[in-house]
């Protein structure tokens, strides 16, 4: 081989391993780290405030984040004291799923409780999901999506967009487990009733509700809520986990996903987060880091999987990832999370949340694949 041509091929080689390392800037190590630290810190602050019982939503959320991070840090340290967390909460519970029959928060901690029975094989952490989601089934709701809190039965069906990360990962999962068609084909019927109602097919973003129809921001643009879109991106990769590659129902939710991820990544702000009202961040200028962190997740889903194309949606999740660290103190609170509401809202630094330690955790886990 001539010198001339031997130089070329090392140049190549040379670029090539530069490129590489433009697009994988994180290392293993300081990924988990930074998330042992944000996990750490909220299992030693529990929020004991209204809405935060052991089977509330909130806390699912945290949880599917924490299971996550259990299979990581027992995979990689051989520590197994976050599964002895989870399975402390649930077998003081009776593993029973929260207590309204059919609305979507209460049954959002079975994703977890099925993912443990996955683990130990026990049953009793199993029955009582099978119960609820079978007696929900045999009496399927009928009510319209004309959402009304003065009326519980507007509740009953998936009738808010974050809904969609709650209740549908349950039914996938005990699809997927025991191979009984009928937890999916109801899913496919109430999702995509979901869908159909809330989507809006110009804007490619869910509505929080049917009452943001005609609501305006003070830029005039319509109404999206960050976090909102965020829970359905979130729910949309916990349904894409579970189904298999070929499985005849996976592919409107595949394309859901990439249709809504390539939407919300064009909306991300300058300092690398997502901010509470996705069409109208300036009247919201506070960084958002629960919409943020659900938004990282599914982008680095999508990017693992294959379903983004990286050398498109690498650079915003890298922005993103690195925002939302920032957004972490030194004692490993995460900062800059909207507290429960249905809507864009203002958000401050000392602002924290569960649900955010768990969207956090579970893009975590997802950059940590990809990292060096």
């Amino acid at each position: 081989m001539d010198l001339k041509r031997k130089a070329g091929i090392i140049i190549a080689l040379l670029f090539a391993v530069s490129i590489q390392a433009q697009d994988m800037p994180f290392r293993k190590t300081e990924i988990k780290e930074m998330m042992k630290k944000v996990a750490d810190w909220q299992i030693a602050h529990p929020n004991k405030g209204a809405e935060h019982g052991d089977l509330s939503w909130t806390n699912a959320v945290l949880y599917v984040g924490m299971l996550d991070w259990a299979e990581l840090a027992e995979r990689e340290d051989g520590n197994k004291d976050y599964f002895k967390w989870l399975t402390r909460i649930g077998s003081r519970n009776g593993w029973q799923p929260d207590k309204r029959m059919y609305h979507a928060d209460d049954i959002a901690v079975s994703q977890v409780f099925i993912d443990l029975y996955r683990k130990y094989k026990n049953k009793y952490m199993l029955n009582p999901t099978i119960a609820r989601t079978d007696w929900v089934m045999k009496n399927p709701p009928t009510d319209n999506f004309k959402l009304d809190y003065r009326k519980p039965e507007t509740l009953e069906r998936w009738t808010w967009c974050d809904a969609l990360f709650m209740a549908p990962p349950v039914y996938t999962k005990l699809y997927v487990l025991t191979g009984d068609k009928k937890y999916i084909r109801f899913m496919n019927r109430e999702f995509k009733a979901t869908y159909d109602y809330l989507f809006d097919k110009e804007e490619n973003l869910f509505y929080r509700d049917w009452r943001y129809f005609d609501q305006r921001e003070a830029n005039g643009q319509k109404v999206f809520w960050g976090r909102g879109n965020g829970w359905v991106l979130g729910g949309l990769v916990e349904i894409l986990k579970e189904l298999p590659a070929k499985d005849k129902n996976r592919k409107f939710y595949e394309t859901l996903f990439v249709k809504l991820c390539s939407r919300v990544a064009g909306l991300q702000n300058a300092d690398g987060f997502w901010h509470a009202s996705l069409l109208d961040p300036a009247s919201y200028p506070s960084p958002e880091t629960s919409c943020t962190t659900f938004i990282v997740y599914a982008l680095a889903y999508g990017i693992n999987e294959g379903l983004l194309d990286k050398a498109t949606f690498l650079p915003g999740l890298v922005k993103g990832w690195n925002a939302q660290v920032s957004a972490v103190d030194a004692d490993g609170k995460l900062g800059y999370v909207q507290p429960i509401g249905a809507d864009p809202k203002k958000v401050t630094r000392d602002m924290t949340e569960v649900y955010g330690v768990g969207a956090f955790l579970m893009g975590g886990c997802e950059i940590y694949k990809m990292a060096k």
